[in-house]
């Protein structure tokens, strides 16, 4: 499969990294924007949408919670939560047919619930940009850092195609880079991102030094290493080689940037979550070591020990919810 213009872009999901897409791409396509809210899509098309931060733009999208309303588009990223990937697709059944369709979530087996809803040529991708979601028609664009993208082995589009969305992106004035396969980066920051993700959830700890210092005896960086070192063997034992090293992805996250201040520190979406008392991704990306480990018969016990708690805390506010 060759490559295709790309002219028509829609963005499923307008949280914080759905709407650094769908701002930047409006540069350089016409950015179609599926919401879940109606009144987010009527706020979208009324006040079009607002970037600040790394860079500053306001973007006119057009918004809609019905696929319908859009027309035909020749990208769709799924920017959702994984938790809300199941009915995102559902809701693209009988739309957009001639659409590649670029899954950008934490965690994996996305790309596989996708496919459950169309016969559309899948792009897997995993990004390290984030921003602060300010309302429904401004973000803040705080690490502009690259999302990483490659054809879905089971259900791909072409390389050639990946690296067309990629310069599309880098055009628009994010970061990207296309991998032909991209398992070796999507478990770099799988094994990254369930550790980080993990521990702030239970630590209650923004992503700061802390996370890379091992020098005292009660020193988190212990743990946050052992827990990486656990991902690293049992990607081994799937014959993944990793892209880069995800310890050194850590100790360069926490050190880049940081002026010591943890009230400035990056909050995890993990950690976004559990201070809100919503239910976190932990089963899409610590839950995805964890499930691995078991089919390889690796012993991943902290990673186990972790993703327990974070269980148990998810239940805890239910349980809390009933009693009060």
């Amino acid at each position: 499969m060759g490559t295709r213009q790309i002219r028509r872009v829609c963005v499923a999901g307008a949280g914080a990294i759905g709407s650094l897409f769908a701002g930047h791409l409006a540069a350089v396509a016409e950015s179609t924007v599926l919401t879940r809210r109606r009144e987010h899509a009527e706020a979208l098309n009324r006040h079009g949408l607002k970037v600040s931060g790394k860079s500053n733009r306001q973007a006119k999208v057009l918004a809609s919670t019905d696929p319908a309303d859009l027309g035909d588009v020749d990208l769709v990223i799924i920017a959702t939560k994984a938790s809300a990937v199941e009915e995102t697709a559902a809701s693209l059944v009988g739309h957009f047919p001639r659409a590649l369709v670029m899954t950008v979530q934490n965690g994996l087996g996305c790309e596989e619930v996708v496919a459950r809803y169309g016969d559309w040529p899948v792009i897997s991708a995993v990004t390290f940009m984030s921003g602060n979601r300010h309302s429904d028609v401004h973000v803040e664009y705080e690490l502009d850092t690259a999302t990483w993208l490659g054809p879905w082995a089971k259900r791909h589009a072409s390389y050639a195609e990946a690296g067309q969305v990629a310069a599309l992106i880098e055009a628009s004035g994010l970061r990207a880079k296309a991998f032909a396969d991209l398992l070796p980066a999507q478990w770099s920051k799988l094994i990254f991102n369930a550790t980080v993700n993990s521990v702030a959830a239970v630590s209650d700890l923004p992503h700061v030094k802390a996370f890379a210092e091992r020098e005292a005896l009660t020193d988190l960086g212990f743990l946050v290493h052992a827990m990486m070192a656990e991902g690293k063997q049992v990607a081994a034992a799937l014959g993944v080689k990793l892209f880069e090293d995800p310890w050194e992805m850590n100790v360069e996250a926490t050190s880049h940037g940081q002026t010591g201040d943890e009230d400035y520190a990056h909050a995890p979406s993990m950690l976004e979550d559990v201070r809100a008392h919503r239910l976190t991704e932990i089963d899409w990306i610590t839950g995805a070591i964890v499930r691995a480990a078991r089919e390889t018969g690796v012993a991943a016990p902290i990673n186990e020990t972790l993703y327990r708690l974070v269980k148990a805390r998810e239940a805890s506010w239910r349980l809390n919810q009933k009693q009060g």
